[in-house]
């Protein structure tokens, strides 16, 4: 079967993360023979609260990938604002292009496909370092944020010493 201009763009972004790998972050196959699903391990960001942690998540790719953007399901335990609570990560930039229809986000701020697996990883890296809790895909982690903010912490603190457990 001849490789699709998606799994072309897959392969070389692959190699080019394996050739200079970039800080905060790895990533490779699920399976060698599928290269529409990947394998990432982001590690917690220095100076945040899930410093030091390891989660695990999978990235999964449309066939017209880079028209639309892949979702990314953390598999590791995550407590998030931004991270629904069956793992989904929910950051605009991999929100389907073009208009939000509820009015919360600007097309610019949507998918788009100059986005590569490089910079999907770095904006999920962001949302860690600082989560949105105006429009919250996990309403009691967001709730929690806001206004018990110690118990969040200590929540946070027993998912990165797990992670750090599992490895």
């Amino acid at each position: 079967m001849a490789d699709t201009q998606a799994s072309l763009l897959l392969r070389k972004q692959l190699k080019d993360l394996s050739r200079r790998p970039v800080e905060g972050f790895s990533a490779g196959l699920v399976d060698d023979s599928n290269i529409f699903e990947w394998n990432v391990t982001i590690i917690g960001p220095p100076d945040t609260l899930y410093e030091g942690g390891f989660f695990n998540a999978i990235m999964s790719f449309p066939p017209n990938y880079p028209n639309s953007p892949p979702s990314v399901r953390f598999t590791s335990e995550m407590w998030h604002p931004n991270v629904y609570p069956d793992g989904r990560v929910c950051i605009s930039i991999l929100h389907a292009p073009g208009d939000d229809p509820n009015g919360y986000e600007l097309a610019s701020e949507r998918w788009s496909p100059v986005h590569t697996v490089e910079t999907i990883l770095l904006s999920i890296i962001a949302m860690l370092s600082s989560p949105n809790d105006e429009s919250p895909a996990n309403i009691d982690a967001a709730k929690e944020w806001r206004e018990s903010r110690e118990e969040f912490k200590r929540k946070v603190s027993r998912i990165v010493r797990r992670s750090q457990e599992a490895l």
